[in-house]
């Protein structure tokens, strides 16, 4: 599915279109429809990528258990 958004509101927001995606997602996150995984996903950036930005706006992170475990096997396998 794709969204489309008009040209009025993109105009509107004062951000480009990038900005005002980027803007999308971090609702989300912010309002727990999306993890962090899956929003860093979405921007095509590294999870330390958006974790940075979230710090920098005071938003707090979702850290589940299951993405714990995960980033511990990441650091685990890179040693």
């Amino acid at each position: 599915m794709s969204l489309v958004i008009s040209d009025d509101l993109v105009k509107a927001s004062g951000f480009s279109e990038n900005e005002l995606f980027g803007e999308i997602v971090l609702m989300l996150f912010q309002q727990d429809k999306i993890s962090l995984g899956k929003a860093s996903e979405l921007l095509g950036w590294h999870r330390m990528q958006f974790q940075k930005l979230i710090s920098e706006r005071g938003i707090c992170v979702h850290y589940e258990i299951d993405e714990f475990q995960q980033d511990l096997k990441t650091l685990e396998e890179t040693e």
